[in-house]
């Protein structure tokens, strides 16, 4: 074993490097890549079976360790292991992940949590597709195997499942175990995504930026057994998993905007077509009168909004590269012009005003009495209602033009 080198800092700033290099760097095929925070008990242990993986397959390879700031002894056991070690001074597993893909010299990276819960010599399935070309291949722990006690059964039977098929829906893609910890990939391909998150939603962002980029991914078979370390494990359940769905809904303005508008406004704009000229009665047994309508005529407001605030989230995501632009992208930025929307906007607010106008003349004949025309307020409703989507619709044309500035400046 050589000498380990002098401690040097990163490009980033934020991590320190040791590293123990047993073949010249410019050959290593594969980086396994370990975060550690405290891991003691089963560091040593992870360690050994990668190496052991590497020795046994002839794989020019590294083991490296990226420690966010470990108490326990765990950085001089995986120093004294003989692996590669980063310090990471941000904190969050994502962060830990990231500075790790940024050290690791392999083409090719393989990572997996140093608890001992994966098997590090068993990869063969992972280097093997990434050699047939993948950018990107999953593990499946429900196809390969979870020990009992692995997996606690709130993640085994809701969360994993429903973040997976919700992953699945809104992307695309053919993932069914969204959150293995084990995975290998590409490193330049993964570089190249600048994945941003820091904590445990950086497993999320690391598929769908993948599949967004149009990635190959596979998956494989793969096990979970219980972790050695004897203590509770660092994933909080409800914030973990909120923040894993929070990152998926962001990724998603289709389905996070566009979808529940178009269905709230396909509600709204059904009751109130229906209710415009009076009560309608259903069945002889439930009459839809007046506060159906107003009801109607809020859902159609709210789901306009809705569907504005989906087309500004996807023009945002296209200006700034956070999603592609693809077919739908360019249509939004293509189509999304302050001046159009400004146009729809006085169309909607002339009508309106309009509509009321009409109402208050005929309130007037009376007085402003007691109505005869119960078709009044009604229509009120309406024109009020239109007369507020046309002034959010304008000042959503405005908020196109600002998000256009930039772009506009770099053009």
């Amino acid at each position: 074993m050589s000498t380990p080198e002098p401690v040097r800092r990163d490009r980033n700033a934020d991590i320190s490097l040791s590293h123990q290099t047993q073949v010249d760097i410019g050959e290593l095929e594969l980086t396994i890549l370990m975060p550690c925070l405290d891991e003691a008990k089963t560091v040593r242990i992870c360690i050994a079976k990668a190496q052991r993986f590497l020795e046994s397959r002839g794989v020019a390879g590294e083991v490296l360790i990226a420690d966010n700031g470990s108490t326990d002894g765990s950085i001089e056991l995986a120093r004294s292991s003989g692996a590669q070690l980063i310090s990471v001074a941000k904190k969050g597993y994502g962060a830990a992940l990231a500075a790790g893909i940024e050290a690791a010299h392999g083409k090719f990276v393989i990572m997996g949590d140093a608890d001992d819960s994966y098997d590090f010599t068993d990869l063969d399935r992972f280097l093997g597709r990434l050699r047939d070309g993948y950018d990107l291949v999953m593990g499946d722990r429900f196809r390969g195997g979870i020990e009992r006690g692995a997996m606690p059964p709130l993640h085994y039977y809701l969360g994993n499942p429903i973040l997976s098929f919700i992953g699945r829906l809104f992307f695309r893609i053919p993932i069914h175990d969204f959150h293995c910890g084990l995975r290998g990939f590409r490193r330049s391909a993964i570089r190249e995504l600048q994945l941003q998150t820091t904590g445990m939603e950086f497993a999320s962002e690391m598929i769908v930026r993948s599949a967004l980029k149009e990635l190959r991914i596979a998956e494989v078979p793969t096990t979970l057994k219980l972790d050695g370390r004897g203590r509770a494990s660092h994933l909080k359940t409800w914030r973990d998993g909120w923040r894993h769905l929070k990152f998926l809904l962001m990724y998603s303005p289709r389905w996070l905007f566009f979808y529940p508008g178009i269905a709230i406004t396909s509600l709204g704009a059904l009751l109130s077509t229906m209710l415009i000229w009076g009560p309608v009665s259903i069945g002889g047994v439930v009459v839809l009168d007046l506060n159906t309508f107003l009801a109607g005529c809020l859902l159609t407001v709210i789901g306009v909004q809705l569907i504005t605030f989906g087309a500004l989230a996807r023009y945002y995501a296209a200006i700034t590269g956070m999603l592609p632009s693809g077919r739908h992208g360019a249509r939004i930025l293509r189509w999304c012009r302050t001046d159009r929307f400004l146009q729809i906007a006085a169309m909607l607010i002339f009508l309106g005003v309009v509509i009321f106008g009409i109402c208050f003349v005929a309130w007037a004949r009376v007085d402003f009495g007691n109505l005869s025309d119960s078709r009044i307020p009604r229509f009120v409703a309406a024109g009020l209602s239109l007369t507020i989507i046309g002034i959010q619709t304008g000042f959503a044309g405005f908020l196109f033009g600002i998000f256009d500035i930039p772009r506009k400046g770099k053009s």
